[in-house]
């Protein structure tokens, strides 16, 4: 009844790796390690992307669009060989759609330190003889910033007509147009906030928790030993994706009723339980739980005013239209944080509310609503 069981059953990684199907990705290698916030360096680094569309002769009309923590450079396309899923805003992107592709050249990295492509701790170390693993560097979204920003240099982009992320993504839009001011031209910030919360960290440190405690996580140094923390990263999963749903939607959807035949109290399932293996077992197939600590930390570490004065201080350096919106039913990034940010961008007039039963995903899965405000912001 356990959706994540054997070793046979699960790869040691869910990640990219050398000789796997490309699928869309392209690859961006500056050749020269990049320099991290928190010390030290990252050597070879490389960075997924798609795109989708062309470029114009004056480079006016690239578009970023910036994942959540589970998510990667496929924004949009069919699940087929090198990616694991289906487009994440397939609605948003393509000819006639708010992202017009006949119009915006739309690009999406894979973040730093993620495992779709990008260098991340399931990638070689420099060494040759085996992955990151456990000796990956620290990360904060301003070092994946920095990456991004280096390879819209190495498409010709010096200015994004848009910048655009939700959750993690919006964390990273908003170090965009706080780092380069004066290369965002339009900001879309989706269920995100100035500073990770105390009760943000809280539920993200539970969920790493999980994964360091699960006995193949070795330091994670896991990657060559031929099995994977897949309990740990499936516990992560489950309350993670509590935190991003609603309790309306998980009471409408499955009340108490048990999950089949199965009897609770004799060692059964409710349905809510079959419903989290489910999406347990998904990810453990198609991600990295090193990629998960790394990144998750980057979140916590999140702050647009650390060293640079305050959130007020940081803020009052964007110079972009934009607008901030979040989800009404969102209980991990409430609507409280949205206002903030609104409240101290000069470029934002008001918070838009995007209406959803489905809690922190309706950023994802309300894409008519979504894709209104790009219309609004790109004309």
């Amino acid at each position: 009844m356990n959706a994540v069981t054997t070793a046979e059953q699960v790869p040691v990684t869910g990640a990219w790796r050398a000789g796997d199907p490309p699928g869309r990705r392209r690859w961006h290698a500056p050749g020269r390690p990049l320099a991290l916030e928190a010390g030290g360096e990252l050597p070879g680094l490389r960075l997924a992307f798609e795109t989708w569309g062309r470029l114009a002769p004056d480079a006016s009309n690239a578009v970023l669009v910036l994942h959540a923590l589970t998510g990667d450079s496929h924004v949009a396309g069919p699940a087929g060989p090198g990616h694991p899923t289906p487009g994440w805003w397939e609605p948003l992107v393509g000819p006639g759609r708010p992202l017009d592709t006949d119009r915006w050249f739309v690009v999406a990295p894979n973040v730093l330190g993620g495992c779709q492509g990008s260098t991340g701790p399931a990638s070689p170390h420099p060494d040759g003889r085996r992955a990151w693993g456990g000796a990956f560097p620290f990360l904060t979204q301003r070092d994946q910033v920095v990456a991004e920003a280096g390879l819209a240099d190495a498409l010709g982009i010096g200015r994004w007509a848009l910048v655009a992320g939700g959750s993690m993504g919006g964390m990273r839009a908003l170090e965009w147009a706080a780092t380069y001011p004066e290369r965002t031209g339009a900001l879309l910030l989706l269920a995100t906030t100035a500073a990770a919360s105390a009760e943000q960290i809280a539920w993200a440190g539970i969920q790493l928790r999980a994964i360091r405690e699960d006995p193949h996580w070795q330091g994670g140094d896991y990657h060559d030993t031929g099995r994977g923390p897949h309990t740990g990263l499936g516990l992560a999963r489950r309350l993670a994706h509590v935190t991003y749903r609603s309790e309306p939607e998980l009471a409408a959807r499955f009340g108490r009723a048990p999950q089949g035949t199965e009897h609770p109290w004799r060692g059964g399932r409710y349905q809510v339980d079959s419903y989290l293996d489910h999406h347990a077992a998904k990810l453990v197939r198609r991600f990295d739980a090193a990629s998960y600590v790394v990144l998750t930390e980057a979140m916590n570490a999140h702050d647009v005013g650390r060293s640079r004065g305050g959130p007020r201080s940081a803020l009052a350096r964007v110079t972009a239209p934009t607008l901030v919106a979040g989800v009404d039913s969102d209980r991990l990034y409430p609507l409280a944080q949205q206002r903030e940010l609104a409240a101290l961008l000069p470029g934002a007039d008001r918070t838009r509310v995007v209406e959803s039963p489905y809690g922190h995903d309706g950023f994802l899965i309300e894409t008519e609503q979504v894709g209104g405000l790009v219309r609004e912001l790109l004309g």
